[in-house]
């Protein structure tokens, strides 16, 4: 699923800027530009409404390319990366760019459909490679062959609000590692009244199925099997986090009347002080302060409760199987020089950052392992500009925590899955074990038809 923000997602490029096709082609349009260069068309520049980044990304571009004389980078802009109703057809059109954008949730099925470049002859021009984690790596691996690169990684946990916190006089050091802890918790919370929420979840939209399913994977659960052949909701697993959600809406009445949330909704909530949880990727906290009237000091970060595991996300980029070897080889280059380096680069440029006003220290992407991953930290931290302590215990936690990509089909999953998280919530006498039996043998028909 997908989630806001820009400089951590950079809300993605889906077709060409008329400024781009004036210059050349969408797609692949061979390696040898008109001055002998090898050329490369990439997607995912910032758009012009973006001023900082887009100024960021366009500097660091001209920067590789006085470095890489021999490679003309044609960048393109639009808005978004990936647009899933172009995605597809600019595919099969041929119309993809050289080097382009990618959910995680994409990679098999772009391999699959045999339009990706095998990067795996390639890998030594790429020097990072052996520093990314390994577990991102392997969502771009395929069959023992590599098609793509991880560019930004994030997961999921549990976003709150320390002034709440200390206001119900609850620790706001010790936020809740279980579920009976948050349902405690925000029954304090929302027992302060004017309006205050304990905790919101999202409900339309596809929101709730990408919630529940971070929900279940919290509890050690799986929304298919292994194999991705058979729905595997209708678990105890499953059964409990529709239990838990359908007590905090009724019985405890800690979950507002207001429902069929989304996350525009339950972000204003949490920016103007009337919620105490929520559950999030890092990357919402700039959003509530610069848009949500919110505050860093007051906006602290847990790990997901239930402590089994967690949902993960994020993004890479793969290669247009038309792409020759040197465009490869060029299009490696590139990524090295823009978003693989720790501490420089379009994403990890902190003093630039800083420099800019941009939020420095928050605990994600943590892309890197090893002395990569200690460099990265260090100069993330020499210019940290938010209170790195509120997401300590997110740090701390996420050691122990199995992390889980999105189940494949994800977005016709969450439809199935936000009907019936949205009933919970609308209906007081919702009948658990009926919808998510129906929700099972709806998931095994798109399963079936994949």
């Amino acid at each position: 699923m997908r989630r806001t923000g820009f400089r951590r997602t950079f809300a993605t490029i889906g077709v060409c800027s008329s400024l781009a096709l004036a210059a050349t082609a969408c797609g692949s349009g061979g390696d040898d530009a008109a001055n002998g260069k090898t050329r490369i068309t990439v997607n995912c520049e910032p758009p012009k409404s973006a001023k900082v980044d887009r100024k960021f990304f366009d500097a660091d571009v001209a920067a590789f390319e006085k470095k890489n004389p021999d490679i003309d980078v044609v960048t393109h802009d639009a808005f978004p990366c990936q647009d899933p109703k172009t995605f597809d057809a600019k595919l099969a059109g041929g119309q993809m760019e050289d080097v382009f954008y990618t959910y995680f949730t994409d990679a098999r099925h772009v391999v699959d459909i045999n339009q990706a470049a095998d990067l795996t002859p390639y890998l030594k021009e790429l020097k990072s490679y052996d520093t990314l984690q390994q577990q991102l790596r392997d969502i771009y691996t395929v069959d023992g062959k590599v098609y793509g690169i991880p560019r930004t990684g994030y997961s999921m946990g549990l976003i709150y609000n320390r002034a709440l916190f200390t206001k119900a006089a609850l620790d706001p050091d010790k936020p809740p590692t279980t579920w009976e802890e948050v349902r405690a918790d925000a029954k304090r919370i929302a027992a302060l009244g004017g309006g205050t929420v304990g905790y919101a979840d999202y409900s339309a939209q596809n929101q709730g199925g990408w919630h529940f399913t971070a929900e279940l994977y919290s509890q050690g659960g799986d929304v298919v099997s292994a194999d991705g052949k058979k729905a595997t909701v209708d678990t105890p697993q499953g059964h409990a986090v529709l239990r838990n959600l359908h007590d905090m809406r009724w019985t405890d009445d800690s979950m507002g009347s207001k429902q069929l949330l989304i996350i525009n909704d339950v972000q204003q909530m949490m920016g103007s002080g009337k919620l105490g949880m929520y559950l999030s990727a890092p990357d919402n906290i700039p959003i509530l302060v610069k848009e949500k009237g919110g505050d860093y000091k007051d906006l602290a970060l847990a790990p997901m409760p239930g402590g089994q595991g967690t949902l993960i996300g994020g993004d890479g980029y793969m290669f247009n199987k038309k792409d020759t070897p040197a465009q490869i080889r060029a299009g490696l280059k590139w990524l090295d020089h823009m978003f693989l380096t720790p501490g420089s680069g379009f994403l990890g440029d902190y003093a630039r950052a800083k420099k800019n006003n941009a939020p420095v220290g928050l605990p994600e992407p943590r892309l890197f392992t090893g002395a990569a991953d200690a460099e990265d930290q260090r100069v993330k931290k020499a210019n940290a500009n938010v209170p790195v302590e509120n997401y300590q215990a997110f740090l701390d936690g996420n050691q122990r925590l199995r992390m889980k990509i999105e189940p494949p089909d994800a977005q016709q999953i969450y439809s199935v899955l936000d009907s019936v998280v949205s009933a919970v919530l609308t209906k007081k006498d919702a009948d658990i074990d009926q919808l998510i039996e129906d929700a099972s043998g709806k998931i095994d028909s798109i399963l079936a038809r994949s």
